[in-house]
């Protein structure tokens, strides 16, 4: 029943993070489609057409751009007043610039009269006088017309100019809907081919999943750098290219423990230190892996806590893995008297290490003499184990346990450290004359409790069974909740 809602719990967790999926590639093509257009407007130069005097027929003409004057107007070989005045005036109405405009030539004298929109148009029109053929001066009374606040024609005019440049746009609108729509169904292709290409290479899913987007966002970026480039927006289109790598940098400096902890992830995938379950000390934490994620690496201590590392923190340290090597080394110092025979006690000790059912006679066991202490010989006991079925330290505790009980089998003393004894009641004095021989005292030995004769189990109650305890962890962390969300990177060496 747990692991059907386990399952469930998954299918609603990978159903809502398509569905985000969605969503984001939603706004992401929304924004995109956006900016295209925006872009495509702004780069576009709309024409404007100039209405001319208060109602005459629009003549178009090129907006925001200052009229070029004539650098010589001809009329006749020797122009009269007149035929000045008539021509000025013809040019003036013409271009529809000007209202309620009239000319007057006086003696070669240009007076001109009117209203108009702009100086532009006024100095224009001054310019167009005085470079006429025969003209002595000019007098420029063109006044300016001031718009009403009220005059709602521009407005009019920019919003028929703006759906005009929208009706201009749909065909590259559509052209550009079609590459990116293109664009995505390539990248989809080639992410699952990329996965299924290196599935056989690389059995780690993030290693796949990193080839697989970054591939992805290659074929985006060329995508769209080909709808700006349609579009003529090729200073936009090498900003896109140029700013790809520059945001890289930013980001990767802004979120730079993120970055780290996420490269981290990648090498230690790529090297493959441990798998979970295996038994490992990292940074001086000694605890069953559970996972590895983009962000952290998740233990299980051998008391039941959960532990979080940053990947960052785990690449850069030193990382014992008990479980890599099935066999271990245990090892622990026993001191025994100085009046024992020593090859005798380490036979005595060979022989327990023989007979235990969890040490292995392959490596051997070794007893060697370490020190000699202040009132004992230091003895250092080797040997080798399996830690795959059995706890080290149970088999640590079940030895030391039955080499004690081996010794005083034995009658191995096993003195304590010389200290100070106080005798709170004194000790008793003999007199001994002078001449005379001391006598002799032998310390009887103590006396040999029944319980030793007593064959000692390889392991009581209160040790357990030999057996290790991974599978007492594992069955903890399924109980437990792992509070870092996310695929778990690793292999399972789980063996059951």
């Amino acid at each position: 029943m747990y692991r059907l809602r386990a399952s469930t719990a998954t299918d609603n967790v990978t159903k809502t993070r398509k569905t985000i999926g969605g969503l984001r590639l939603a706004i992401i093509l929304s924004i995109l489609l956006f900016l295209l257009l925006v872009s495509a407007l702004a780069e576009s130069a709309p024409p404007v057409y100039a209405q001319s005097g208060f109602g005459a027929t629009p003549t178009p003409v090129e907006s925001n751009a200052t009229p070029n004057t004539p650098n010589e107007v001809n009329v006749v070989p020797t122009a009269r007043d007149s035929e000045i005045s008539k021509r000025l005036q013809s040019i003036l109405d013409s271009t529809g610039w000007f209202a309620n405009v009239k000319v007057e030539v006086k003696d070669g004298i240009v007076f001109l009269n009117g209203q108009t929109k702009t100086t532009d148009y006024k100095n224009w029109a001054g310019d167009l006088a005085r470079n006429t053929q025969d003209v002595v001066a000019v007098v420029n009374k063109i006044s300016l017309i001031q718009p009403s606040i009220w005059d709602l024609q521009p407005a009019f005019s920019g919003l028929r100019d703006l759906w005009g440049n929208i009706i201009q746009s749909i065909p590259l609108i559509i052209f550009s809907v079609l590459v990116l729509v293109v664009t995505w169904i390539i990248i989809r292709l080639s992410m699952t081919a990329t996965r299924a290409s290196l599935r056989h290479y690389l059995k780690n899913p993030l290693l796949s999943n990193v080839a697989a987007y970054t591939l992805g966002i290659i074929i985006f970026v060329i995508g769209f750098y080909i709808i700006l480039q349609v579009a003529g927006l090729t200073n936009i289109a090498a900003t896109v290219v140029g700013g790809t790598g520059l945001l890289g940098l930013a980001l990767g400096i802004a979120f730079r423990d993120i970055t780290e902890n996420f490269l981290a992830s990648i090498f230690l995938s790529l090297q493959d230190p441990f798998h979970t379950n295996d038994l490992v000390e990292i940074n001086s934490i000694l605890g069953f892996v559970q996972a590895l994620t983009i962000r952290v690496t998740v233990l299980m201590t051998l008391d039941g806590t959960i532990v979080q590392i940053p990947n960052a923190t785990v690449y850069k340290s030193n990382i014992y893995n008990y479980s890599s090597n099935p066999n271990r080394r245990v090892d622990f110092v026993i001191g025994v008297g100085y009046v024992e025979s020593i090859s005798d006690v380490q036979q005595v000790a060979l022989k327990v290490l023989e007979d235990h059912p969890a040490v292995l006679n392959d490596p051997e066991p070794l007893i060697l003499v370490e020190s000699l202490g202040s009132s004992t010989v230091n003895l250092h006991i080797y040997f080798w184990m399996n830690v795959t079925n059995n706890s080290w330290l149970k088999v640590k505790s079940s030895v030391i346990r039955l080499i004690k009980h081996a010794f005083m089998a034995s009658a191995i003393s096993m003195p304590d450290d010389a200290r100070e004894v106080i005798f709170p009641e004194g000790i008793p004095v003999q007199w001994i004359p002078p001449g005379s021989e001391p006598p002799t005292f032998k310390a009887p030995l103590p006396a040999r409790p029944q319980l030793l004769e007593k064959p000692e189990p390889d392991s009581t109650d209160a040790e357990g069974e030999l057996r290790s305890e991974a599978k007492d962890i594992q069955d903890q962390a399924r109980r437990a909740r792992i509070p870092e969300e996310g695929e778990n990177l690793l292999e399972s060496s789980d063996s059951e």
